[in-house]
């Protein structure tokens, strides 16, 4: 009978897809040959594949195979392999490293082989595996009764007590059939087996290997694409992206890109978000995990981080790890948008990742392309974005994953390999500037250096469900702050009392929109999460006080008398109004354009 959810006490545990049955230990274990860093080389066991887990030396460190020649087994492993040494003992373990996935993983703190961090230090030793959850339950409430037929992915039961987000247990992939036996309504451990469908054991949880995507009936969702709000007005109205699509996030270092980020986890409209740490330093991953614990989250009033799992591998962490991480993030988000939910990946940064590729490659002797890195580097790049999209499930219903991948690029040089890579595979761009960000200008995405693919067709989507003027607003706003990039270095050389009186306001209307709908503060009650709403508001009352002064200049007034009115009442407007008061920018925007009639 197969195993589905069945609890483990080794590091990582090795099921295979479908059935989900445990590999056994081999009777034979193999010999250690060579150890440089994470790089182990082993003797060829009988039937060792590629990408199999290995179980190295007494300590277990859990290792992976990367390639396989003249009965010799390359693994890179994923602990620090201090003390390891020729001659030692290793297991090969059957089958490929796998994630453990199930209702423990909300609001929990993991590593990149998704092993528990949080709860003490026990986690630091090499081959050490802590689990607080052991003795974790949750009120199972089944969907259907003894006897009845269900196909691959169809929802069994509901999980009640894991937080905010609905976790359903679903049939496995490759086991649909007849329901021998289903749980009553009882509360039930973590991994305990609460059904059995056509000989299979079902529990609350399940295993899948992190390098394989997890299978839909459909991808594209079999529907239009609907837009992932973020909450930040410079994404929302310029660079939109779409439930289920990609994005590139690459900046310098300082032009605030974990700051954009952490927004985004706080208030974009997901159901579920995996944050991934990949490489990052120590403090700010414990930053980010220290506010999604205190930030209370808006749509249930309890705590943010009850709907996120947190994936953290520091600077500090064993570096092949880091590169696991990566598609622990996706697979875990794969799980959930299996349930009709919808997830938001956030990986930063995935230079850190690309550069535990290259370390690797460089020991294995692979032949380095571009900076050294391995001539793979963008088909690998390719593959984990390819893990989004917007799907219809194996169980009839829709979900998405969305994801969100920071860049670092070393020296802010936005042609090197990671980024221009990654540029190619991505639906939408937000380039993050330095100029900006030293100008204190938050977020600092540059409006001349982005793009959104997802733009036409939200805008389409946009206009046919109840904001018509949506592409007109974004295309005007756009135009403003082309105009006014335009002429800045022009005014630069010659001074902006040279410009002709509606190419002033032009540079006006530039500074109109960057201060009072592209800024936005992070530490403002009223100005850190921005709605729809509120964003259409500012952006109306900008353009509608635009208009006016250009009439005015047209009908003779000098641009002079008009530069030094007072714009306080539109500049304010978004930190003074509330979020849900676009009735308020309104009434400031009525003032402005009051007092522009009284110029002369």
């Amino acid at each position: 009978m197969g195993t589905v959810g069945a609890a483990s006490g080794t590091a990582a545990d090795v099921r295979s897809p479908g059935t989900s049955q445990r590999h056994e230990l081999p009777g034979h274990p193999c010999r250690i040959l060579r150890v440089a860093g994470p790089l182990v080389e082993m003797e060829y066991a009988n039937g060792t594949a590629m990408y199999d887990l290995v179980s190295l030396g007494e300590a277990a460190l859990p290792g992976e195979v990367v390639a396989i020649s003249g009965g010799v087994v390359t693994v890179q492993a994923y602990e620090y392999t201090g003390g390891l040494s020729p001659g030692d003992t290793a297991f090969p373990q059957g089958g490929p490293l796998s994630a453990r996935l199930g209702p423990q993983l909300l609001g929990g703190i993991f590593d990149g082989l998704l092993r528990p961090l949080s709860g003490g230090g026990e986690w630091l030793v090499p081959g050490a595996s802590r689990d607080e959850n052991g003795e974790r339950t949750w009120a199972f409430i089944p969907s259907v009764g003894r006897g009845a037929r269900v196909s691959d992915g169809e929802v069994l039961g509901e999980l009640q007590g894991a937080g905010p987000v609905r976790v359903q247990v679903l049939v496995p992939p490759g086991c649909g059939g007849v329901v021998e036996r289903i749980s009553a309504e009882e509360a039930v451990p973590q991994d305990a087996v609460v059904a059995v469908v056509s000989g299979t054991e079902v529990g609350t949880g399940a295993s899948w290997p992190v390098r394989r995507p997890r299978p839909v009936r459909e991808r594209g969702g079999g529907g239009e694409q609907e837009p992932l709000t973020t909450g930040q007005r410079v994404i929302d109205l310029l660079f939109p992206v779409a439930r289920g699509s990609t994005v590139a996030v690459p900046g310098g270092f300082g032009t605030g890109k974990t700051m954009l980020l952490q927004q985004i986890a706080k208030w974009c409209d997901a159901d579920v978000i995996v944050y991934v740490g990949c490489g990052e330093r120590g403090n700010e991953m414990a930053d980010v995990i220290a506010e999604l614990s205190a930030l209370e989250d808006p749509r249930t009033g309890g705590r943010l981080a009850d709907r996120t799992v947190t994936i953290a591998n520091t600077s500090n962490m064993p570096m092949m790890a880091r590169e696991a991480g990566i598609y622990t993030g996706a697979t875990v988000a794969e799980y959930f948008r299996d349930m009709a939910l919808d997830v938001v990946v956030i990986a930063d940064s995935t230079s850190r990742w690309a550069e535990a590729l290259r370390e690797f490659a460089s020991r294995t002797g692979a032949l380095p392309a571009e900076e050294g890195y391995p001539a793979g580097l963008a088909s690998a790049i390719a593959a984990f974005y390819e893990r989004a999209g917007a799907v219809t499930t194996l169980g009839g219903d829709r979900g998405s994953v969305t994801v969100i991948g920071a860049v670092s690029p070393p020296g802010g040089d936005l042609t090197e390999p990671v980024t221009a890579h990654t540029e190619r595979f991505v639906r939408c761009l937000w380039s993050l500037d330095r100029d900006l960000a030293y100008a204190r200008h938050y977020p600092a995405v540059s409006w001349s250096g982005s793009f959104s693919r997802d733009a036409a067709a939200l805008g389409a989507r946009q206009a046919a469900t109840g904001d018509p003027s949506w592409p007109a607003r974004r295309s005007r706003v756009a135009a403003l702050l082309d105009e006014a990039d335009r002429l800045a270095d022009l005014v630069d050389l010659v001074g902006i009392t040279a410009l002709p009186a509606r190419e002033r306001i032009s540079v006006l209307a530039g500074r109109l929109v960057r201060e009072a709908v592209l800024q936005q503060s992070a530490l403002s009650t009223n100005d850190a999460y921005c709605p729809a709403d509120k964003t259409a508001a500012l952006a109306d009352a900008v353009l509608a006080v635009v208009d006016r002064c250009r009439e005015l200049v047209d009908a003779g007034v000098p641009a002079a008398a008009v530069e030094e009115v007072d714009f306080g009442p539109v500049l304010r407007a978004r930190e003074e109004v509330g979020p849900q008061d676009a009735a308020g920018v309104a009434a400031r925007r009525d003032i402005m354009l009051a007092r522009l009639r009284e110029v002369r």
